[in-house]
């Protein structure tokens, strides 16, 4: 399994579709990178990446707007293609499986919760109809390390 994460701000707000009776939540998330090159020159790198979030939870689109900080993760896809320029080019794409919102915009709405995080994505925690809980174990965490 490969796993993407980013941190980033939306470059518009996010489009929600029905594709085939499921709903899917359209993105597009930036990330700038700052670095100083080997002449000490301070340069900035961008690096898009086209998202899709697949969900019932469509209410969590009212907050993905232009600007949001969000940190999202998900399994990548790239493809190649020519530009308009007849050069290669290519596209950085993620089907979303969690997604956290963060801070406030660029706009300087504010998120909303008691820190101003939303978790778009909730775990499913095991449920117990025994209420005597000497018994029960802890659920067992498997770990996607292979050592």
């Amino acid at each position: 399994m490969i796993k993407l994460q980013i941190v980033g701000n939306l470059g518009k707000d996010c489009i929600i579709k029905e594709v085939n009776g499921k709903n899917v939540i359209n993105f597009s998330v930036a990330h700038t990178e700052r670095y100083k090159d080997s002449t000490g020159n301070q340069k900035e790198r961008t690096t898009w990446v086209e998202c899709a979030y697949w969900t019932d939870r469509t209410a969590v689109g009212q907050y993905l707007k232009r600007g949001q900080m969000i940190y999202a993760e998900g399994s990548p896809e790239a493809d190649a293609y020519m530009n308009k320029e007849n050069q290669a080019a290519a596209t950085l794409r993620m089907r979303v499986s969690n997604l956290q919102l963060l801070g406030s915009n660029k706009e300087g709405q504010q998120g909303t919760g008691t820190n101003n995080n939303i978790i778009a994505n909730t775990v499913n925690t095991p449920s117990y109809s025994n209420t005597n809980t000497s018994n029960v174990s802890a659920p067992v965490v498997e770990d996607d390390l292979p050592f």
